[in-house]
């Protein structure tokens, strides 16, 4: 059974800001990874949140077990993406 996937605003920005071929292998990227959540997508130390890799991005989702649902908090280069503002 596949989950739901949800988007915070910041994260749906992104993808919106981003080359129309690159944002369409982000999100088919993170449907395949919520059809298996636990397969595709790794903790974050200390943190309730996982990431998925997609190429040169990231992607901090929190895996709602409760409702089936990946919720995506933010996407961004790996570079930026684990920096605190």
């Amino acid at each position: 059974m596949a989950w739901k996937i949800g988007w915070s605003s910041d994260a749906a920005l992104f993808l919106s800001r981003l080359e129309q071929k690159e944002a369409k292998r982000i999100a088919k990227k993170l449907e395949d990874a919520a059809e298996n959540p636990p397969y595709y997508f790794k903790r974050l130390r200390g943190e309730e949140d996982c990431k998925l890799r997609i190429g040169d991005y990231r992607a901090i989702v929190l895996l709602v077990h409760a409702e089936s649902m990946v919720f995506v908090e933010k996407i961004d280069h790996r570079k930026r993406i684990y920096k605190t503002p």
